[in-house]
């Protein structure tokens, strides 16, 4: 190890500009710079290998406290001759990429340039969101706390950096039970050692880092800004990599927004379609009708008929381009369809059917002769309502069926007794 007293200075800003990060950049911003760059130039997908060799160079000094801060003072000619526990250009990028990845390549079948390391357990949130939401976009900041590592034994949980063997597994982190089920019968289980919590090694309580009690981990609180786009969908999910619990010998997973759609009470979404329900009066649906729609944005819409329509009931009318925004594609919208429902008065008095008789087409007249009809029974309508009707039916139906299944069983059983 050399004296740093008499070292002469060489580059130290050459590493920082390989990852385009100013020389006060966070961890945080360290990894933001290198998963973006190493992704862009990794040579499986036609990156540049120096290039990708590096960012990684870069990023295992930078990220390493006491290798920056050496780098800082005395440049890289300084790691290069071994003031930072070994050079700076022996590490594989492959192995950098894949504590970040779980893998040095992109093909599917992983890399052979290093050992694959666990990676940890993705943490998933439900975000619920409301249409407006959806169709505006939105940004929501979340505060959730995670396990990091400990900075001040760098995850080791010892503060020499040393562990044991757990005697309880034999440095395997499970233990195996076996319990008697029957004669000649046992059932073999396995489980985490509760003495190392699976980790297969043990720490002496005087050796145990203050900071983690041993833990290896410390919690962490991080707030985080979900961005919701426009014309997301529900069920879409929003992923933050590698920002899940850490742990030691552990690729980080990854943090997932679940984005879950809210009912509206009046707008109803079907892909970038949206719906409305409107219910108008006879006399609209005959002689015309105006009204003003509220969007999903406040903007007052005037919805109109044109003159001399007639609006059916059950019938749909659409408006181009006021439906929800497209996903990645703000400015292209689908279509907002309205559905009529037309309200019908209960009945009509005989001077209001006069009056309509003058102005409505004339009705069907009669093929049928006075004698014809007088020959012709006397009939008398019922209001009813079918749904209810139907249900009954079905009930009378299942009622009659099953007594019929009694009588058959009963019948048997009578016919035996009389053979007997």
């Amino acid at each position: 190890m050399f004296g740093r007293g008499g070292m002469k200075k060489s580059d130290n800003t050459k590493y920082y500009e390989i990852l385009g990060v100013p020389k006060s950049a966070s961890q945080d911003d360290l990894k933001k710079a290198y998963r973006k760059a190493a992704i862009k130039n990794h040579p499986d997908k036609g990156g540049d290998p120096e290039k990708f060799k590096e960012l990684a160079q870069a990023y295992e000094v930078l990220s390493d406290p006491e290798k920056r801060e050496i780098y800082d003072q005395y440049g890289e000619d300084a790691l290069k001759e071994g003031m930072g526990g070994g050079g700076a250009g022996g590490v594989d990028p492959f192995d950098i990429f894949s504590s970040f990845f779980g893998g040095g390549g992109f093909g599917g079948g992983g890399s052979s340039r290093g050992r694959r390391q666990r990676r940890g357990e993705d943490v998933v949130h439900p975000l619920k969101v409301s249409l407006d939401d959806l169709y505006n976009g939105t940004s929501k900041k979340l505060s959730l706390s995670r396990n990091v590592l400990c900075s001040k034994c760098k995850g080791k949980g010892s503060k020499s950096g040393a562990s044991m063997k757990c005697p309880g597994c034999q440095g395997s982190g499970m233990k195996v039970t076996i319990r008697q089920l029957g004669p000649s019968m046992i059932q073999q289980m396995q489980h985490p050692c509760n003495e190392c919590k699976g980790t297969g090694e043990t720490i002496t309580d005087k050796d145990r880092c203050p900071g983690c009690k041993g833990e290896k981990v410390v919690q962490e609180k991080k707030v985080l800004e979900v961005v919701v786009e426009k014309g997301m969908q529900n069920g879409q999910k929003i992923t933050f990599p590698g920002e899940a619990d850490e742990a030691p010998d552990t690729v980080t997973g990854d943090i997932v927004f679940v984005l879950q759609q809210k009912d509206h009470s009046k707008f109803k979404r079907k892909g970038d379609d949206l719906f409305i329900e409107h219910t108008l009066s006879l006399t609209e649906a005959l002689c015309g009708f105006q009204f003003v729609l509220t969007h999903l944005d406040n903007r007052q819409l005037l919805i109109k008929s044109n003159p001399g329509e007639v609006i059916k009931p059950d019938s749909f009318k659409a408006i181009n381009d006021e439906g929800m925004p497209m996903y990645q594609r703000p400015f292209m919208k689908g279509k907002l369809y309205i559905h009529f429902t037309v309200e019908f008065p209960d009945s009509l008095s005989l001077e209001q059917v006069k009056a309509l008789e003058t102005v409505l087409p004339p009705k069907p007249a009669s093929t049928m002769t006075d004698m014809e009809l007088d020959e012709c029974e006397e009939t008398t309508l019922h209001d009813v309502n079918i749904e209810e009707e139907m249900r009954r039916k079905q009930h009378q139906a299942r009622e009659a069926y099953d007594e019929d299944d009694e009588d058959m069983h009963g019948g048997g059983h009578r016919v035996q007794c009389a053979q007997q």
